[in-house]
């Protein structure tokens, strides 16, 4: 439950990465911001890729004491030492998750906007709920996880809840009360210099 206004930062990957720059950029990002968590979250099914990319990543968050999560593909967090993983959708694989990771792991799950699917996922055992986009995103339906979701959720429900998709500045204060967590991706890797644009979304928070 969100107890404070600042929520921790959870930093999502771009769906590619050039393994020869984004470590880099990265460890960069991390040794400046407190970084709570890592989700690798690599378009496609190529395993060979996405496990290269796991053992990248895993070298500079574990350095930092900072948790990995992939997307999606289990096999990859079991045999890549990562944290955790991050289900895309809702409740329906997380009791299995929990069982073939573990205890210890970390199990997310995103729900789009649903609070619903959110509560399934909680009651099923995940480690946290995902909520987005919150703000307008490209991909998006234009259905957007709304701060009266944020704020039912964090007065309603124990699980820690995450908001991610299309953040501002605007939306990243407007939901810091209300939220354990803010995703974020695209809004910064696109940049040229991803810190400034990071400290640009949060500055907010103060």
């Amino acid at each position: 439950m969100a107890s404070d206004d600042r929520p921790q930062i959870y930093l999502i990957t771009p769906p590619e990465i050039d393994l020869e720059v984004f470590p880099d950029r990265l460890a960069r990002v991390l040794d400046a911001v407190e970084i709570a968590c890592i989700r690798l979250a690599l378009a496609g099914t190529d395993a060979d890729r996405i496990g290269r990319a796991a053992d990248a990543l895993r070298a500079v968050a574990h350095e930092r004491d900072i948790a990995v999560v992939v997307e999606t593909h289990l096999g990859i967090a079991e045999r890549h030492g990562l944290d955790g993983v991050h289900l895309t959708d809702g409740a329906r694989h997380v009791r299995d998750a929990r069982k073939a990771l573990g205890p210890d792991a970390i199990v997310g799950a995103a729900c789009g906007t649903s609070r619903h699917e959110g509560m399934n996922a909680g009651e099923a055992g995940a480690d946290y709920v995902a909520f987005g986009p919150a703000g307008a995103t490209p991909l998006g339906t234009g259905t957007l996880a709304d701060r009266d979701l944020f704020a039912w959720w964090s007065e309603m429900i124990e699980v820690p809840v995450v908001a991610e998709g299309g953040l501002t500045p605007d939306l990243v204060g407007a939901l810091a009360p209300v939220t354990d967590f803010l995703g974020i991706g695209a809004e910064i890797w696109g940049a040229p210099d991803p810190l400034a644009a990071l400290a640009a979304l949060l500055a907010p928070l103060g």
